[in-house]
């Protein structure tokens, strides 16, 4: 009994940093898969879940060029559950620094938001 609370202790410990990534995509599922959103981007994009900012079969810290544009400008350690529940104005940051890499150009030459508004998925490196 004892190294099963001191297991949920230790995930404890864990699951805050990791708060942050489900916060952006949280924000990110609300700017982009929204009623209006295109069926085929929606499906795409669920399918892809993490990987719409992340390298398929990668570590996390591996990040696609969407996911880099995304890094530059909100970084995890800023957002962490405590810094949120604290501030909820951290919120609307992310919202606009997700915003912000959408302006932000793609290998392909396009922008990520001119690529979403058009029903792809935003990296071309997605590798899906």
């Amino acid at each position: 009994m004892k190294r099963f609370a001191a297991l949920i202790v230790t995930l404890g410990l864990f699951a805050s940093p990791a708060f942050a990534t489900n916060e952006f995509n949280k924000e990110w599922k609300g700017i982009y898969l929204t009623e209006d959103a295109n069926a085929d981007f929606a499906s795409a994009a669920k399918k892809a879940a993490c990987n719409v900012c992340h390298v398929k079969g990668g570590k996390k810290t591996e990040r696609n060029e969407y996911g880099k544009a995304v890094n530059e400008l909100l970084k995890k350690e800023d957002y962490t559950k405590d810094k949120l529940k604290a501030d909820p104005e951290l919120a609307k940051m992310i919202i606009e620094g997700l915003k912000k890499a959408g302006e932000s150009k793609s290998s392909d030459g396009k922008t990520f938001a001119e690529k979403i508004a058009a029903g792809s998925l935003p990296a071309t490196d997605a590798g899906l």
